[in-house]
């Protein structure tokens, strides 16, 4: 379910996903396919990995890289869950075709 609230997507981020919801910053970004894609990626993220142990995964996994990169937007893109989102979001089709923790790929 797509909602648009200021309130839940942090600042300098168009939306977040906090399952079931894709909270969007701007109701324009409705109609932003590449973007929704990439959100609804995270939502099946989140699905296999039974939702709480998503976020931290995630977390953690984002700790390690800004140790790794020492920079936090360089970290958050190299995370293995935005690396899958990011190259797959322009597949409208990838979701189907997407196997089983594919993620693990991008770790």
């Amino acid at each position: 379910m797509i909602l648009v609230s200021k309130i839940f997507v942090p600042k300098g981020f168009m939306g977040v996903t906090l399952y079931p919801f894709i909270f969007l910053k701007n109701p324009k970004d409705k109609d932003n396919s590449v973007f929704i894609t990439h959100e609804k990626i995270h939502l099946r993220q989140q699905i296999e990995m039974l939702i709480l142990p998503f976020y931290v995964w995630y977390g953690i996994e984002y700790l390690t890289r800004i140790i790794q990169y020492k920079d936090k937007k360089t970290a958050y893109r190299n995370i293995s869950f935005e690396r899958e989102a990011y190259q797959n979001e322009k597949n409208r089709n990838y979701l189907k075709k997407r196997s089983f923790w594919r993620f693990i790929r991008y770790v």
